[in-house]
This record gives C-alpha cells, sequence and structure tokens, in this order.
C-alpha cells in the first residue's frame, strides 16, 4: 500500500533535484531515502526516477505519476487541517515566509492575524515555500515576484530597491551616493541569505572591488547589528534598514526585489478578510522600516 511517507519522499526528491538535498530537507538519511522511493517503485510496479551521477530525470511513469503524486499530498493535507480545525472554531492559516523578510514587518503581520486564526508560520527559501505551496503544505506563502508574475493568487506587497548600508558614523553616511570604485577599501559583511549574492558579487568584481569580510552569516539581524556597531557594511533590501545605520546608492547598483504573497488553488476564501488585514500590517511596518527614526 502506498504511505503518505511514500508521496512525500518522491516529491521531495523531484523538487530538490537531488537525493542528498531531499533527504537533508526530510532530516532523513539518504540511504533511507533511496529504500523509500524504491519501495515505492516496487508498489507502482515502474520506475519513476532515472539516477545518475550528474542529474535525475523522471522516467515517463515517473512524469504521469507526480502530478498524482501532488494531488494526494494536497489531500493529506486538506485531511490534516480537517482534523485540526474540528477542535477549535478559529480558520487555520499555514503561511510561508521566505528568510529575508524585514522582522518588524512579519511581527506586524502575526500580531494583526494571530487573534483571528490558527497561525502556523513555516519559514524556508523562495523555491523551497513554491514547492511546499504547490503541494498543498502551504496554503499562503509571502516571497520574491518575478516582473512578470501577476493574476489570480498573486498580490503585490512591496516593491524596494537593495542598498548599501554603512554606519551611522561612517565617513560615506552623508554621500548618498557614491561610485563602486570608492568602495574598494572598505571593510565588508556578507548577507549569506541574500537573494542576489552572486549578481552583487559579479557587480563588485567587475569594478575591482575586491573587499575583505569581517562577518560572514545567515542572520540578516545579525548582519544588521554588526553595521551599526560599526563592523563594516553590507548591500541589503531597504526594508531591512535598522537604526543606527544609512542607506547609500551605489552608482549602477540598480537590482530590486519585489515581495508578494502567492495563495494555493484550494485557498481557503473566508480567510481572505483577515489575511488582507495582516498584509496591509505587514506593508505599512515593511514602508515605515525603510525610514527607521534616528537612523
Amino acid at each position: 500500500m502506498i504511505k503518505r511517507s511514500h508521496v512525500r519522499q518522491f516529491l521531495a526528491v523531484v523538487d530538490a533535484g537531488s537525493f542528498t538535498q531531499a533527504a537533508a530537507r526530510m532530516r532523513v538519511t539518504q540511504p533511507t531515502l533511496s529504500l523509500g522511493i524504491a519501495d515505492l517503485e516496487r508498489l507502482v510496479g515502474a520506475q519513476l526516477i532515472v539516477r545518475d551521477r550528474r542529474h535525475l530525470r523522471l522516467t515517463e511513469a515517473g512524469g504521469r505519476f507526480l502530478p498524482l503524486a501532488r494531488e494526494l499530498e494536497r489531500k493529506f493535507a486538506e485531511a490534516d487541517r480537517f482534523g485540526e480545525a474540528r477542535g477549535t472554531d478559529w480558520p487555520e492559516l499555514k503561511l510561508g515566509l521566505i528568510k529575508t523578510l524585514p522582522g518588524r514587518a512579519v511581527q506586524a503581520l502575526v500580531r494583526a492575524l494571530n487573534p483571528h486564526c490558527s497561525l502556523e508560520l513555516i519559514e524556508g527559501t523562495d523555491s523551497e515555500l513554491r514547492a511546499a505551496l504547490s503541494d498543498g503544505r502551504l496554503q499562503a506563502m509571502i516571497g520574491l515576484l518575478r516582473p512578470d508574475e501577476a493574476g489570480e493568487g498573486v498580490m503585490v506587497l512591496l516593491d524596494e530597491p537593495y542598498t548599501m548600508l554603512v554606519p551611522a558614523a561612517h565617513p560615506l553616511a552623508g554621500r548618498g551616493e557614491v561610485a563602486p570604485e570608492e568602495l574598494a577599501a572598505e571593510v565588508m559583511i556578507a548577507r549569506r541569505s541574500c537573494e542576489i549574492l552572486d549578481q552583487t558579487s559579479r557587480f563588485f568584481t567587475r569594478h575591482q572591488v575586491r573587499p575583505r569580510f569581517s562577518l560572514r552569516s545567515e542572520s540578516d539581524e545579525r548582519c544588521l547589528q554588526m553595521v551599526a556597531a560599526g563592523l563594516g557594511i553590507t548591500t541589503a533590501p531597504a526594508s531591512l534598514q535598522q537604526a543606527g545605520t544609512v542607506p547609500l546608492r551605489v552608482t549602477g547598483y540598480d537590482f530590486r526585489r519585489r515581495l508578494g504573497l502567492r495563495t494555493a488553488p484550494g485557498y481557503d476564501a473566508s480567510l481572505a478578510p483577515r489575511l488582507e488585514h495582516g498584509l496591509a500590517a505587514f506593508r505599512a511596518a515593511a514602508i515605515r522600516a525603510s525610514h527607521p527614526c534616528g537612523g
């Protein structure tokens, strides 16, 4: 009998593109995951995934099984929500959040939502959350939107620039804009969670800026605190600015990001008014975060 664990293992491998990454996401060993996929292939009577050293690909049977697996996972998720909802009068909302959202905006969102629904937040990368939304593990997510992404199930929340953040007491803080070459002697802090880390690296390398790094961290909060403390400077979306830091435009560094809400096809429409209230609070707090008092 095919179990939910079989379906989730199969989807994890497809979405991750490798057994190693899928095993890490599911927190199981790679041999355990491989045995699970082999057991699923035995149950369906066909090979679903072709494995080689460089990449994975679905067989014809795997391609036909994929939409069925996603539908099964959506139904399992609906069954979970049904069972949990019987014990409360509040609707449940499983909401995905990318890791680089401004903390004050998320706090405002939760304060607006929490009294009105049973809220569960799931944090991840944009690709991880999109996969979870697709297979029914999330009802909605706040993440990155591509320039052409619009229409039903999509709401733009914020369109903001990436900027260079420097300590308030930094000699360049009052300049407003500098050429990238002027930053060649600066010590920088690397936000490892940055969505445009590769593009940023290429931009500065192209301008012969190869700085020394005083910190490399996955924590945006830690990075921005250290900028305020004078340890170095860093690039970040404008909404991540904190007190004690000042935004500085770098000529030619014109990257932007669009943040938005995406909802699943089976999204509970009764949650819409509550969620709209929370999103308005999120947007207002994110805009305020771009212009902190006493920065």
